[in-house]
C-alpha cells in the first residue's frame, strides 16, 4: 500500500506561504488537493501544489466562490497518473454523496490505464475513508456508487468508445455554428452502452465551455480540453440548451442531479410536451431514450391527448396524425442529438419502427451518425445483450456462459426472494421486477396485494418517482415504466403470463389476456392501425429484455407460464 497523509489548512496567502516552507513537496511533487467552503468544493492535482493553490487565490472565480479551506492529499509514492486518477475519483464521489456542489468542469475526468494501478486504487479507497472521517464525505463508497446522484452524475469518467462520440458531436456541432447551418445528430445504443451518461455529459460540457474563461489556458490533459481554448466559447454566447426525458421517473432523478450541479439547471430537463408548452425555442435539444418519444396515439393520460392536438396546431397550423414528437422537437429547435435504441419501444404509442429508421437513416446520410458499442452496465459484457435478446426472439439455439456474472434461473419465486434479499444485504440495489402481467389493485386499496403468485404476496411500485432508491423498495416489485434507464446490482425478473411458449410450433407467443398495460395494446384510430398480438408480442418482448438487461452484478429469472419456463431454462 501506498503511504500517504493530509495537510489541512486555512485556504489563504500566509496560511499557504507557512505551509509550503514546512512542506517541500507542495513545491515540487505530484499532490492532491480539495478547496472548499460552506455546501461548495473543488478538486484538484499539480506537481507544484503551492503554485497552483496562488493561482487559485488570485482567480476571481474561486474567489466569487469564497473557498476558505485546503486539504492537499500526499503520497510518497504519487505520480502524475496516479494522481489524474485520484483526482477524477474524487470527483465522482463528491458529486454522488451531494453533500457539496462540486465546481469542476468535467472534462478532465480520466479513465487512463498506468502502471500498477490496481495498488495505488486501494490507497485511493484508504483516502477516501480518511477524508469520510474527517467530514468531507457522508456516506460509504458503495452507499455513494448505488445512488442516482452517482449514476446520473455529469463527472464521469467516460470510455474510449464514449469519448470519441462526444469528440466528434462537438467538431460537428461547432463545424455547424460556424458555418451558420442546423444539424442533426443520432446516437444509437444497446442497454448499458451508457446514452445517458453521454446526455447528461454533454449537457455540463457544454454549459462549462460556455462560462469559460478565453483568457485561461485550460487545465488537464483530456482530449475535451481543446473545446476551451478561445473561439468555441464565442459560438456557444446565448446558445439555448435543453435535455428531452420521455420517462417521468427518469426525468425526475436527472432533475435532482441538475440541481446540484453548477451551470445546470432543472429547468432544462423536459418532458416532450413542455418543449413545446414553454413557448420558447432552443438552439440545440438532446433527446435521451428518443424511442419514447411518442407518435400521434393514446396518451399515457386523458389531458395529454388535448394537449398532443394542441401542440400540433400551435406548430403546423392543424393536427395532422402525421405528425410526431420528434417533428415538434425538430420545429423549435435548430440543433438535435437523438439517442436511440429501437428495441426498447415498449407501448404502441412509442415511435414507429419506420420513423426511428427514417431517423437513423437521415443521419448516416450526412455523416452525422454514432455508435456506442461498449457495455458499461452488465458486467457479462456487450455480448450478453444480444443473447437475451436472441433468446426471447427464437434466434439464439444454444446456451452461452457469462463467467463472473451471476446467472441464475429459479422453480420458486420464494427461493428467488430469498436469494436477492442476500444480495440486497451483500451489495444493496437488489431488486425484483416483472413484466405488466398483473392489474395494479393497490392504486385503489393500499392494503391490497397485486401479484399472488407461487405462494408469494407482491406489491407493485408504490412510487413513480426514483422507486429504485426509496425506502420501500426491497419490498416491491418495479414495472417496466419505473425502471427503464436505471441501473440495479441485482435483478430479480418475473417473467409473467403475458409470455408464453407455444412447443408446437417452437416460439414464444403473446397472451393479451394477461397483458394489463393499459396503453400497452390500444389501437391508434387516428392512424388507422390495428395490433395484432403478433404486433404486441415486440413491445413485451423488447420489455423483458429490458428487465433482463438491468442488473450489473446478476440477473435472477423465475418464470410463469410452465411451457416457456421449460424452454428458458435451457438458456439461463
Amino acid at each position: 500500500m501506498t503511504a500517504f497523509r493530509i495537510e489541512e489548512f486555512a485556504f489563504d496567502a500566509k496560511s499557504l506561504a507557512t505551509q509550503a516552507a514546512l512542506e517541500p513537496k507542495l513545491n515540487n511533487w505530484p499532490v492532491v488537493y480539495t478547496l472548499d467552503a460552506q455546501g461548495k468544493i473543488y478538486v484538484g492535482e499539480s506537481i507544484n501544489a503551492a503554485g497552483r493553490l496562488r493561482n487559485h487565490l488570485d482567480s476571481p472565480a474561486k474567489r466569487v466562490h469564497r473557498l476558505q479551506g485546503a486539504r492537499v492529499v500526499i503520497g510518497e509514492r504519487f505520480n502524475k497518473s496516479a494522481c489524474l486518477d485520484l483526482e477524477s475519483y474524487l470527483i465522482r464521489l463528491l458529486a454522488g454523496d451531494g453533500q457539496y456542489e462540486v465546481l469542476n468542469r468535467n472534462e478532465g475526468i480520466t479513465r487512463a490505464d498506468y502502471f500498477d494501478r490496481d495498488t495505488y486504487q486501494r490507497t485511493f479507497a484508504e483516502i477516501f475513508e480518511e477524508l469520510r472521517r474527517r467530514g468531507v464525505f457522508t456516506r460509504s463508497i458503495s452507499e455513494i456508487e448505488n445512488s442516482d446522484l452517482f449514476k446520473l452524475s455529469p463527472f464521469k469518467a467516460l470510455s474510449v468508445d464514449q469519448t470519441a462520440v462526444v469528440e466528434g458531436i462537438l467538431d460537428g456541432l461547432f463545424d455547424d455554428l460556424s458555418n451558420d447551418t442546423s444539424s442533426r445528430i443520432v446516437i444509437q445504443g444497446d442497454p448499458g452502452t451508457g446514452k445517458t451518461v453521454v446526455a447528461i455529459y454533454l449537457m455540463k460540457l457544454l454549459a462549462d465551455i460556455q462560462a469559460a474563461d478565453p483568457d485561461t489556458v485550460p487545465e488537464g490533459d483530456s482530449v475535451l480540453s481543446e473545446f476551451f481554448v478561445k473561439g468555441y466559447r464565442e459560438l456557444l454566447q446565448d446558445f439555448k440548451v435543453g435535455l428531452v426525458v420521455p420517462q417521468q421517473s427518469l426525468r425526475l432523478s436527472v432533475k435532482r442531479v441538475f440541481r446540484k450541479t453548477p451551470g445546470l439547471s432543472p429547468k432544462q430537463v423536459l418532458s416532450p410536451f413542455q418543449v413545446v408548452s414553454g413557448g420558447s425555442e432552443f438552439d440545440l435539444l438532446i433527446v435521451d431514450e428518443a424511442h419514447r418519444l411518442n407518435q400521434r396515439a393514446a396518451q399515457a393520460a386523458g389531458p395529454l391527448n388535448r394537449m398532443f392536438s394542441d401542440h400540433n396546431r400551435a406548430l403546423f397550423g392543424d393536427d395532422d396524425p402525421k405528425y410526431t414528437q420528434v417533428d415538434w422537437i425538430n420545429r423549435v429547435s435548430r440543433h438535435q442529438i437523438y439517442l436511440v435504441d429501437g428495441a426498447q419501444a415498449i407501448r404502441p404509442a412509442d415511435l414507429s419502427e419506420e420513423t426511428l429508421g427514417a431517423l437513423v437513416a437521415t443521419a448516416r446520410h450526412e455523416d452525422r451518425h454514432y455508435r456506442l458499442h461498449s457495455q458499461m452496465r452488465v458486467q457479462a459484457g456487450q455480448d450478453y445483450v444480444r443473447y437475451v435478446r436472441g433468446v426471447l426472439s427464437g434466434s439464439v439455439f444454444q446456451r452461452e456462459t457469462f463467467p463472473g456474472y451471476d446467472l441464475r434461473f429459479f422453480d420458486h419465486l420464494g427461493d428467488m426472494r430469498d436469494a436477492l434479499d442476500l444480495r440486497e444485504q451483500e451489495a444493496g440495489l437488489a431488486r425484483l421486477v416483472a413484466g405488466f402481467a398483473w392489474s395494479w389493485a393497490t392504486k385503489r386499496n393500499p392494503e391490497a396485494y397485486d401479484i399472488e403468485l407461487d405462494g408469494q404476496r407482491l406489491r407493485w411500485n408504490s412510487t413513480d418517482v426514483d422507486w429504485v432508491s426509496s425506502s420501500n423498495s426491497v419490498n416491491e416489485v418495479g414495472s417496466i415504466h419505473t425502471i427503464q434507464g436505471y441501473d440495479l446490482n441485482y435483478a430479480g425478473v418475473i417473467i409473467g403470463p403475458d409470455l408464453r411458449y407455444d412447443a408446437a410450433r417452437s416460439r414464444t407467443t403473446f397472451d393479451r389476456a394477461n397483458y394489463k398495460d393499459p396503453r400497452g395494446t390500444t389501437n391508434n384510430r387516428l392512424l388507422g392501425v390495428t395490433y395484432s398480438d403478433e404486433d404486441i408480442l415486440k413491445f413485451v418482448r423488447n420489455i423483458y429484455a429490458v428487465l433482463l438487461t438491468r442488473g450489473m452484478l446478476g440477473t435472477y429469472v423465475y418464470v410463469c407460464d410452465p411451457a416457456l419456463r421449460e424452454h428458458l431454462r435451457r438458456f439461463f
